[in-house]
């Protein structure tokens, strides 16, 4: 590929981002370089330094292109905006389905509640985490409730009446009852501030309430309650012993390390709170890096953008590209200074030495699991390409199907898979219009005429605004040729259409009048059949939503004096058939638009059958 080579040579010395297409002109990796020449140069040197994935990437190399940027940290910054933005298949991607628990006090408010939230804001409050694995959040929630009597209530203090009484928290000494007035405001943020020194690691004063709590109780031969505080001190004793020795107590700090085999690489992170190990976390590295450094580097800014807290020291158990331009990234999106280091020695050493004993065992046990998955995924979606001679990888796959029953409340499903994933955000259904009758083809062809109409001009719709790369039609060589009719005169550039036939599994393409037969146990086939049997389930379910109002609603309309305009006035009164039912005379008159007379009609056919003699 001469076009390549020459792109190659003309790389400049620059910072910059750098962008990877194959031959269908779809982006698969975005980078940054300090130096372009230089780092693009490294992924097609000498085979023996690069891993199997950098290879098999570097197979699929067509064309690349690249960004100029001013310094190393914008070129940081457009790189993770143009990944977000593209999502290339070989980048590293953390779902966002992933959140961690943190303890929330917000100090902004009088008398704050102590509560655990997953999602962190810019709002001055004060958060505490991530916790898990060992210590839950729960936990600690027990403690504090335990032993400081702060309220756990959503009361809103500034509404409460003045002869508010307290609930039975007061009563049994767990809340100092702020909502009657029974502490004053500077009392109970003496409360929340030995709290927050808890928090930060402090265990002393909340040792002494324990078990000054249980003694008390132990001696009213309160047995339960004295058990209850001893367990407490039991978790207060597992906690104490997670604290790192010679850390402050004040101490936040990540811990990342990465293993590799040189196709699948873990990456694993402890979290220190307080001078404490309070947690971790393990994820498997979808894209793919040049070495165990930079993968290092990628995960460590998709973690945080993912989970929003940065932690004041961030210890890494290799050396990464550019930690200081990260650094200095990472400085500006905290608001505060962050310190990234690969120590050789002493109690960082050792947190990074267990991290990356955690990611080492992880990889171990989770290969064949992340395999199998690689395989029913992208494997298939690559398979697929190969086996059908797709111009292009079918990334995003859409496939549609119809549902009625002799011609009545006709719909159809769109279902996306992405990268072979189902994008469930990204389904949509349709109510069929202007098709009379029962004819399959004719629903199809509305359908995919109103999907890809004007699909440049639909950016309200993430979905619709989105070109697909293969459309896939549930049905044989006649429902495909009928959709071809339609988007003739439609945008379909870079769409492929396809067809799956259930019976025999037969894929057939446009102008060719013989199927394709994938081999039964191919992964390409399993994904066809996954992306089909979905949008089947999600067309039915449709159907059958639109099927039960439709019966409820003629039931209504069978009454007399009851017409399309009452059954909408009922409905938007009353929410469901059973409240029409199980309404009085009087409520249903009370609905503007429902004379007496309307309302006794509908009573009666609804109550008829009471006061009849079996």
């Amino acid at each position: 590929m001469k076009h390549l080579e020459q792109k190659l040579k003309d790389l400049p010395h620059k910072s910059g981002v750098y962008i990877m297409y194959n031959e269908a002109r779809q982006i698969l990796y975005i980078g940054k370089a300090r130096d372009l020449f230089k780092r693009v140069h490294q992924y097609f040197g000498n085979k023996a330094n690069r891993t199997l994935k950098v290879i098999k990437l570097v197979e699929k190399i067509y064309d690349l292109d690249y960004i100029i940027t001013a310094n190393e940290v914008e070129a940081l910054v457009l790189e993770n905006n143009l990944i977000k933005k593209h999502k290339p298949p070989y980048n590293i991607l953390l779902k966002d389905d992933k959140s961690y628990p943190f303890i929330k006090i917000d100090v902004k408010k009088p008398f704050p509640r102590v509560e655990v939230v997953r999602k962190l804001k810019n709002d001055g409050a004060k958060y505490f985490g991530p916790y898990m694995q060992g210590i839950s959040t729960q936990e600690i929630l027990g403690l504090i409730n335990s032993a400081f009597c702060v309220r756990t209530c959503k009361l809103d203090l500034t509404k409460v009446p003045q002869n508010h009484r307290p609930c039975l928290n007061y009563h049994i000494k767990r809340c100092y009852a702020p909502c009657a007035g029974l502490i004053s405001r500077e009392d109970y943020d003496a409360v929340i501030k030995e709290i927050i020194s808890f928090l930060q690691g402090n265990d002393k004063k909340i040792a002494q309430i324990l078990t000054s709590k249980m003694t008390e109780a132990s001696e009213r031969e309160e047995y339960e309650l004295a058990l209850s505080y001893k367990q407490k001190l039991q978790v207060l004793d597992k906690l104490v012993r997670r604290q790192v020795g010679v850390l402050p107590k004040d101490f936040d700090m990540d811990v990342f390390a990465v293993a590799a085999n040189g196709l699948n690489t873990v990456a694993a992170v402890i979290f220190v709170r307080g001078g404490k190990i309070v947690g971790g976390d393990k994820h498997v590295i979808e894209g793919v890096s040049l070495d165990e450094g930079s993968a290092l580097s990628n995960f460590i800014m998709c973690f945080y953008d993912l989970t929003g807290y940065i932690a004041s020291e961030v210890v890494t158990s290799k050396p990464i590209e550019d930690s200081e331009v990260l650094q200095e990234y990472l400085t500006e999106k905290a608001g505060r200074k962050i310190n990234i280091l690969c120590p050789h020695q002493g109690v960082r050493r050792q947190l990074a030495d267990m991290a990356e004993g955690n990611a080492q065992d992880y990889l171990e046990k989770s290969i064949s699991v992340r395999e199998r998955k690689e395989n029913m995924t992208m494997g298939g979606v690559i398979q697929l390409a190969e086996y059908l001679k797709l111009p292009k990888l079918p990334v995003r796959m859409e496939c549609y199907d119809i549902s009625h029953i002799s011609g009545t409340n006709k719909v159809a499903s769109m279902v996306v898979f992405i990268n072979g994933e189902s994008e469930r955000s990204h389904y949509r259904k349709f109510k069929i219009e202007s098709v009379e009758g029962n004819d399959d083809f004719a629903c199809l062809q509305e359908t995919l005429r109103r999907r890809l109409g004007d699909i440049k001009d639909r950016s309200e719709d993430v979905s619709f605004s989105s070109r697909p790369d293969l459309i896939i039609i549930d049905g044989g060589k006649g429902q495909l040729s009928s959709v071809m009719e339609v988007v003739a005169d439609c945008d379909t550039e870079g769409i492929n259409f396809i067809s799956l036939a259930k019976r025999e599994e037969e894929v057939f393409l446009p102008g060719q009048s013989a199927p394709v037969i994938l081999p039964r146990d191919s992964y390409a086939l399993k994904l066809l059949q996954r992306i089909r049997d979905e949008a089947h389930r999600f067309a039915i379910t449709f159907h059958r939503s639109l099927r039960k109002t439709s019966q409820t609603r003629s039931t209504l309309l069978s009454i007399e004096g009851v017409g399309k305009t009452r059954v909408k006035l009922l409905y938007d009164s009353f929410k469901t058939l059973d409240n029409i039912k199980n309404a009085s005379i009087e409520e249903l008159t009370a609905v503007k638009g429902i004379d007496r007379r309307t309302a006794q009609s509908v009573y009666d056919a609804f109550h008829k059958d009471e006061g009849k003699d079996d």
